[in-house]
């Protein structure tokens, strides 16, 4: 038989012959041109690998993340089994690998991009170009800038990792139970090394605040106790047994809490004690090594803009006097007219005719009325939203355990896979801090058409997965505060002039959040000042006040996001409005700006121009 070959240069004599009939001369055979090289990929081409592979490889340093995102299954099993290494060695090799995304980043012809293609590669470049100036000006806290703190009430391991375990490490099968039991002991490995991250901070003079100390340490001892009585354990052992698997997890899982996790936080708790000793009591990150760069880096990362730290506080001043203009007309109408608007607010908060009971039934009452809510506001959405998210929405209370340092509420985002619904967590270390007027509000930030609305679209919208799984705060807890307004706008406050009340307090809260952290960490403020100040502004009673002014000491910047968002949003909502008239459609506004994911507030500015040019094409 004739090889491949051999056929071919046969069929290429054949074809020499033809015509040559009457020739004496031999036929040479020539060979067969060199192919052309194929087409260089186009810039688009290179981002789409390009973003596959950061989000490839963020899956791969982050065994955690894929679980958030229900994709530890299949090659990614393995996933199950780790938490993620939070070591000096890996922040380093973080660091260098910003670097180099970067620097491939860049080598991408960005004037050969448009619509979408031009909108991914602006919002990557923005967040690898901030952490990038970030950690090469700052080596201490988190990478990059806007947690300066290893341990603190809100930041380390011990207190997010538990609730983690429970909520997002899901047990269906043997394998998992034995998979939480692998992360169970992993997370004593964890402690450890933020310990040592923590102690090299300290070393270098980067120690929290005396009050923030004072706070964090209940924490991480009500986490250290008995075995058999630690949640840790009774997570698993629990869970397993509501699954029908066999063994003794109960046991297992005792065993590395005393060997592993228990002296793992015994050595942590001693590292802060230590600290406690040297701890001063300002507030602000001003101290800090570099420490005005260092916020001017946070807010440039928070509000993903170039305003200053004194343009953000006389934005929070400006909005503050008009919002308590609008309040003053809303509290006469009820006929409250003594005292400052911060006054009366705060007497609101104590009238217990608007406090669910502060038992385990009142707040269960709590959670029922509010899940309600969600599902009268989901039948609203029509009129408002074309595309709406398939995830469904959970509302659950915040464990007990971290409830004393944990902000009011939050949100985490549904698994791809469906697998896990959208959670809001809602604080109920005390009913007295949630009256019955103020709760809607929070719902519609937190739940729908806030949080849970648009982080479920951008998951389930048609994005590269690196932008499906990013955050950014200004677009996200922007849209979260502009959703409290459009919930106004719904006209759900209609006969509920007191729920109005508390649309208006808690925009005037996060007014006074931009005059009290840009006064704590520009201007030197103390905690007590920026206490008394949010009061004023806000109402707020002051153990909520407390608890929100000490979460801006540890998270500089961050604050910020939620008004500086909103004010853009709105912004570019009456800009597109002007420019378009009549054809307007505020259902397609909001599609163009959360199909398109997160993303900096003057990339969302040209998306809206898009916006703009497709509807008058």
């Amino acid at each position: 038989m004739q090889s491949r070959r051999q056929l071919l240069l046969s069929a290429a004599a054949l074809v020499a012959l033809t015509g040559c009939a009457s020739t004496a001369q031999p036929i040479v055979a020539s060979a067969p041109p060199t192919p052309a090289p194929p087409p260089a990929p186009s810039a688009a081409d290179q981002l789409t690998k390009f973003l596959d592979q950061i989000f490839e490889q963020a899956l791969d340093d982050s065994p955690q993340l894929t679980t958030g995102l229900g994709l530890d299954k299949g090659a990614r099993a393995q996933a199950k089994w780790k938490l993620d290494d939070a070591s000096l060695t890996d922040k380093a090799k973080d660091k260098a690998l910003n670097s180099e995304q970067l620097r491939q980043l860049k080598a991408i012809d960005r004037s050969q991009l448009s619509g979408m293609s031009g909108v991914n590669y602006d919002s990557v470049m923005f967040g690898l170009e901030s952490s990038e100036a970030a950690n090469q000006r700052f080596d201490y806290g988190y990478a990059g800038a806007g947690q300066p703190y290893m341990l603190s009430q809100l930041t380390g391991s011990y207190r997010s990792t538990p609730d983690w375990l429970d909520n997002q490490h899901r047990i269906e099968t043997k394998d998992d139970a034995d998979a939480y039991l692998s992360r169970l002991s992993d997370f004593g490995t964890v402690i450890d090394q933020e310990t040592e991250r923590a102690r090299r901070d300290i070393g270098a003079g980067v120690i929290p605040p005396d009050f923030i100390i004072a706070r964090a340490l209940p924490q991480m001892q009500g986490l250290l106790t008995r075995p058999e009585a630690s949640s840790l354990v009774a997570s698993v052992a629990r869970r397993a047994k509501e699954k029908g698997i066999a063994g003794d997890y109960a046991g297992q899982a005792a065993k590395i809490y005393a060997e592993k996790v228990a002296p793992a936080l015994e050595r942590q708790i001693a590292l802060l004690k230590e600290a406690q000793g040297k701890a001063v009591h300002e507030a602000g990150v001003w101290r800090q090594p570099d420490g005005e760069a260092y916020y001017q880096h946070a807010l440039l990362d928070s509000t993903t803009t170039n305003l200053t730290a004194d343009e953000i506080h006389n934005i929070g001043l400006e909005q503050a006097k008009a919002l308590q203009a609008r309040a003053e007309t809303l509290l006469r109408g009820q006929g409250l007219t003594r005292g400052t608007v911060g006054e009366r607010i705060q007497a609101l908060y104590k009238d217990k005719r608007y406090h669910y009971p502060n038992t385990d039934l009142g707040k269960e009452k709590l959670l029922a009325d509010l899940t309600d809510l969600v599902a009268a506001t989901n039948k609203r959405l029509p009129e408002y939203f074309d595309t709406l998210p398939k995830a469904p929405l959970q509302i659950k209370r915040v464990p007990k355990f971290i409830e004393a340092g944990a902000p009011g509420g939050y949100y985490n985002q549904p698994s791809l896979d469906g697998s896990r619904p959208g959670i809001y967590w809602i604080n109920l270390r005390d009913t007295a801090e949630y009256p019955k007027w103020a709760l809607p509000t929070l719902t519609y930030h937190e739940g729908v058409p806030g949080h849970h609305l648009q982080l479920s679209l951008q998951q389930e919208a048609d994005l590269p997965m690196i932008r499906r799984a990013t955050f950014l705060s200004a677009y996200g807890e922007g849209w979260a505060l502009y959703s409290e307004e459009l919930a106004r706008e719904m006209g759900v406050y209609e006969g509920d002039p007191r729920g109005e009340i508390g649309y208006i307090q808690s925009s005037l809260f996060r007014a006074a959040r931009l005059v009290v952290d840009t006064g704590m960490h520009a201007k030197r403020w103390s905690r007590e000042k920026a206490i008394e100040t949010m009061n004023a502004i806000s109402g707020t009673p002051t153990t909520a006040s407390t608890t929100e002014i000490e979460r801006y000491v540890v998270w500089p910047g961050q604050a910020c996001s939620y008004m500086v968002g909103k004010l853009e949003w709105l912004r570019l909502r009456a800009k597109v409005k002007a420019a378009l008239g009549e054809r307007f459609d505020i259902r397609k506004f909001h599609d163009a700006g959360l199909l398109s994911g997160a993303m900096p507030l003057t990339v969302l500015d040209a998306v809206m121009d898009q916006h703009i040019a497709a509807m008058k094409a």
